[in-house]
């Protein structure tokens, strides 16, 4: 038998690792993390549960691990995305819709609602990665304000005021009454509801449109002010 090397070996327990978050995702969608148990994600993802418990020792583990490598991944393709846009309020339109379909799609509890089921530690290394989220809206509101397309405020007030929102929406939207996982909505709906959620922020945050629906800078933004 070929001795195996440390690269191949490594490559190995990268693979696996990777399977095993990638099932426990995809059993976040189609069953919701109540009553999800690392057997469950052990059989989804093909290995044993004893491979499993070699890479976390429990459910809070795998799921803290699962929260910062899709946050990681996503705020990578949001920063390459946003590039792409010079109009701030086009650039928050991006930036809400990337997050009504990301919290969608993962099924996890959202924002303040992850402290519930996470201990002091692990809620604090999921925060340090959501700060940098919160930091990315930050800076895009604030561009807004400059550019004068949203009014003076304190943006830092208004990013929590925003993922407020989001988080109560993806938490109501992925919740039925008795507190199970609602049937998935027509492709259709979910476009109306992202369409709207994106509309309702950007009218919140202050941003103002014409007739073709093309943001415009407001009649006295907060730039000239400060400049006169």
């Amino acid at each position: 038998m070929p001795r195996i090397t440390a690269a191949t070996n490594a490559a190995q327990r990268a693979e696996t690792q990777r399977r095993i978050l990638t099932a426990f995702g995809e059993l976040l969608f189609t069953h919701g993390l109540p009553g999800l148990t690392m057997t469950d994600v052990a059989r989804h993802a093909g290995v044993g549960r004893t491979a499993v418990y070699n890479y976390y020792a429990d459910m809070e583990q795998l799921l803290i691990a699962y929260a910062l490598d899709e946050t990681e991944r996503f705020i990578v393709d949001l920063r390459d995305s946003l590039a792409a846009l010079e109009n701030p309020v086009d650039r928050l339109a991006l930036y809400v819709r990337a997050q009504v379909e990301d919290l969608s799609r993962r099924h996890l509890p959202p924002g303040p609602a992850m402290a519930a089921v996470l201990s002091p530690g692990s809620f604090a290394k999921l925060a340090d990665h959501v700060g940098d989220l919160n930091v990315l809206l930050q800076d895009i509101l604030q561009d807004g304000v400059e550019q004068g397309y949203l009014p003076d405020t304190d943006v830092a007030q208004l990013a929590r005021l925003i993922h407020g929102t989001l988080s109560a929406s993806a938490a109501r939207r992925n919740r039925t009454p008795d507190g199970g996982t609602p049937p998935p909505p027509p492709a259709s709906g979910v476009e109306l509801h992202t369409a709207q959620t994106v509309r309702f922020i950007q009218l919140g945050a202050g941003a103002r449109f014409d007739e073709a629906g093309k943001p415009v800078r407001l009649e006295s933004p907060a730039h000239d002010a400060l400049a006169s």
